[in-house]
């Protein structure tokens, strides 16, 4: 990657991480007239948590009532809907069952109903055994009774954050990658050392996620909440499982985590995760045999058909959970600082309203921008698999990933797009090559040629010879 060029302009600004949730906040300040850095110590966009997710746009039905987590949810997924199809942003709406496979679990059903009315989500019924059957027939005949909540979908969960960035910088907005904060003072603006050289900025917010408690500390302040990263396993099954599972499978959830999902996803496959495990590592996101297993064994349980299916991928993720479990929301207003800390699982569904409320909280210690006369239009290109795709449009040269049915007109065109990929990860989010059946075991040499000198790190490494 070529070095970051001096950084002489001040910011009004500055905003730490790009994950799902800087991406969102960055949107919203520049959409707001703002003068917008956002800075990442990854080679791309979404390289910490926000990379592994179920791809759940929630209602909140189950949030806990009364909370910042539920009034963001609610918003987020509000203006989700709102801007999707301007931003060419898929929604595959297909409803969730929370599944009671006991007695137990099925009293617990009438409570979360309440809480969900509660919560403002109204379209929630209680059904038996039979009617989640009947509407879903791969279900096993084991369940007791069921919550169908109508308003729980699935979206494309990398091309979501990188639309929200795309129109940022299409305002104005400038991305540094490979950029980590090392320290940061305040004199009445902020001076940021960085890997990147010095950077000022009026104001600043973190949306560090995993290392959201070390940057306020980087940052001077006494850190107000721990991250205590949470580990999530989870399974893709092969594209045959989308036949059996066209809704969301949810667990009744418990104190601790909401439980293993066995979901669809916009990309034709099924998934089945997270587990829970507390860790120290904020980096490595091992996945075990044991522990894969285990969900096999579960998703089977609750959709026999899914026995023996064949698996796509593996991977882990970690969560950036930390001592208590509602969002950490800091503003200092002296400081001119807002710290968004502690999104967990819901982070994918109220980013945008994170966003929304990060402006609302700039507010109160600086003066309003002016907004652009113009908002450029982005249109994303299209991965999700309930709608056309570049294969089956004429004059995309070639299939490059036959398991995705990934074009290189597709591959060229994220190299020629504002926020080009950084790594072979964030060509793989922005593409899904390398993402299928044979986890790139064909297209893995044609997309080194066709990437060559072009990430951070090179798919093939020539040796003496060229060879």
């Amino acid at each position: 990657m070529p070095l970051h060029p001096p950084i002489a302009e001040t910011f009004d600004v500055a905003i730490i991480g790009a994950g799902v949730v800087g991406c969102a906040v960055a949107r919203r300040f520049a959409l707001a007239g703002a003068k917008v850095l956002l800075i990442e110590k990854g080679a791309d966009i979404l390289s910490g948590a926000s990379k592994a997710n179920s791809a759940i746009l929630h209602t909140g039905f189950d949030a806990p009532p009364g909370s910042l987590e539920l009034e963001l949810v609610r918003a987020g997924r509000q203006e989700y809907l709102e801007i999707k199809d301007s931003l060419n942003l898929p929604l595959v709406a297909t409803g969730a069952y929370v599944c009671a496979w006991n007695a137990l679990e099925a009293e617990k059903l009438a409570g979360i109903e309440q809480q969900a009315r509660d919560n403002g989500t109204m379209d929630v019924v209680l059904r038996s055994g039979a009617q989640a059957r009947a509407s879903m027939p791969a279900l096993s005949d084991r369940l007791v009774a069921a919550l169908e909540v109508a308003g729980e979908h699935i979206i494309d969960p990398w091309t979501a954050p990188l639309a929200y960035l795309n129109q940022a910088v299409a305002l104005g907005a400038r991305f540094l990658r490979g950029t980590e904060l090392l320290k940061g003072t305040f004199d009445g603006a902020w001076r940021l050392e960085t890997t990147a050289g010095e950077i000022k900025a009026d104001s600043v917010i973190n949306t560090a996620g995993l290392y959201g408690d070390i940057v306020d500390t980087r940052l001077g302040f006494e850190a107000a909440f721990r991250i205590r990263p949470r580990k999530g396993q989870f399974v893709v099954l092969d594209k045959a499982a989308a036949r059996y599972v066209p809704r969301i499978i949810l667990p009744v959830p418990t104190e601790v985590t909401k439980g293993i999902v066995v979901c669809p996803t916009a990309f034709g496959n099924v998934l089945v995760g997270p587990t829970a495990e507390e860790q120290e590592d904020r980096v490595r996101a091992t996945v075990e045999t044991q522990t894969l297993e285990a969900l096999l064994a579960r998703a089977a349980e609750i959709v026999p058909a899914l026995a023996g299916m064949p698996v796509t991928a593996l991977y882990a993720g970690l969560r950036p959970a930390s001592e208590e479990k509602g969002y950490r929301v800091f503003v200092r207003p002296d400081q001119r600082a807002i710290t968004l800390g502690g999104i967990r699982s819901t982070g994918l569904s109220s980013a945008l309203g994170l966003a929304q409320h990060a402006l609302k909280l700039h507010a109160g210690f600086a003066g309003p921008f002016t907004p652009p006369a113009d908002v450029p239009d982005i249109a994303m290109p299209n991965l999700a698999e309930c709608r056309e795709r570049d294969w089956q449009r004429p004059g995309h040269g070639e299939i490059v990933c036959h398991c995705e049915l990934v074009t290189r007109r597709e591959i060229e065109a994220t190299f020629e797009s504002p926020v080009p990929p950084g790594d072979f990860g964030g060509l793989r989010r922005r593409t899904r090559a390398g993402m299928g059946r044979c986890q790139g075991f064909y297209c893995n040499a044609r997309l080194a040629e066709m990437t060559k000198g072009r990430l951070a790190a090179p798919l093939a490494i020539e040796t003496e010879g060229g060879r």
